[in-house]
């Protein structure tokens, strides 16, 4: 594993901010905050599009300068909490998921450069 790289929190959660909303479908709305607790992980909320009225919480932590790992930390309907093992729930986590690997691949000119 390469050793963990320095960049300011604010300038990558700025970037990601700007970057994630490119990948994302079509009016799926995201937030990106930073991680309180590490610096080199990300706090991301995304609302999915349309009537579905879901949103997701990830928490994106850097491995090193190239590589992300990505958790989902909560999914919620309408302001409730609902099952994570759902096909539905399932199939838009994994499309989450890719989307922030992208994202996390448009912003390496500030992670690897």
């Amino acid at each position: 594993m390469s050793e963990i790289f320095n960049i300011d929190q604010t300038q990558l959660v700025h970037a990601w901010n700007e970057s994630l909303p490119n990948v994302l479908n079509k009016g799926d709305q995201a937030q990106v905050k930073p991680d309180e607790a590490d610096q080199h992980t990300l706090r991301i909320h995304i609302d999915t599009a349309g009537h579905q009225m879901y949103s997701f919480d990830f928490k994106c932590a850097y491995v090193d300068n190239r590589e992300v790992r990505v958790d989902l930390m909560d999914v919620e309907k309408d302001g409730r909490h609902v099952d994570e093992r759902t096909d539905t729930i399932q199939q838009l986590t994994h499309d989450y998921m890719r989307h922030i690997h992208e994202c996390a691949q448009a912003v390496q000119y500030l992670t690897n450069p």
